[in-house]
């Protein structure tokens, strides 16, 4: 008995085994549930307060 690995993947390999019909739709709907969680948590976050754009309450007299 051998241990022979094989040759090692490369992201050409990866990419083909990705896009053949069985691994094609867990790849995309694994893709829209991150899509999705990253939606809900950029939507959960609180925005920060920003500083009142109110008119001063006190102004120096024109001369």
């Amino acid at each position: 008995m051998s241990d022979d690995a094989g040759p090692p993947r490369t992201f050409k390999s990866l990419l083909r085994w990705a896009t053949t019909p069985p691994q094609a739709w867990g790849v995309y709907l694994l893709a829209v549930l991150l899509i999705w969680l990253l939606s809900f948590y950029a939507g959960t976050l609180k925005p920060k307060k920003s500083p009142d754009a109110s008119q001063p309450t006190a102004t120096a007299p024109r001369s």
